[in-house]
């Protein structure tokens, strides 16, 4: 039965003007998307991304403006039965001290991705002038991208 698949991503830009990614191995795929996850049954947008970013990234964050709620058709890349509702907000770290990024994509260790169906996620800041929609793998994240650019 196909349910609706909602999902919570941040927008990070540091002083740089550089965008937080999050390069993932997924069950032998690799991914670039945009930090964040899925809503759970009695939490609020905010405090999901909230949830998630101490998860994931391990910083406390405020969560910000709203920027996109996805308004078109979009099945998941994952289970091809749901249908994904992404939200996306700015997010402001309340200090970047114990982030550990990398410098190019899928940069991880072999230990990250000796099991094809295992899971891996490392970060990395992607530069204002080298972003575009084609940086990102998830077509959503691609259309927040295309956002960005046009607004900034």
């Amino acid at each position: 039965m196909p349910l609706f698949n909602v999902r919570v991503y941040g927008i990070l830009l540091d002083e740089q003007k550089r965008l937080l990614v999050s390069d993932e191995f997924i069950g032998g795929a690799y991914i670039t998307k945009l930090p964040g996850g899925g809503l759970e049954l009695g939490e609020g947008t905010r405090d999901c991304l909230k949830r998630e970013f101490k998860e994931e990234t391990g910083l406390d964050v405020t969560i910000g403006d709203h920027i996109y709620t996805t308004d078109f058709f979009q099945i998941s890349a994952f289970n091809h039965k749901d249908q994904i509702i992404s939200i996306y907000y700015y997010v402001h770290p309340n200090e970047l001290v114990s982030l550990n990024t990398k410098t190019k994509a899928f940069d991880f260790a072999p230990e990250q991705i000796s099991d094809p169906n295992g899971e891996s996620e490392v970060f990395r800041w992607i530069e204002w002038s080298e972003l575009q929609a084609d940086s990102m793998t998830l077509p959503i994240d691609k259309v927040v991208i295309q956002l960005l650019k046009a607004a900034i």
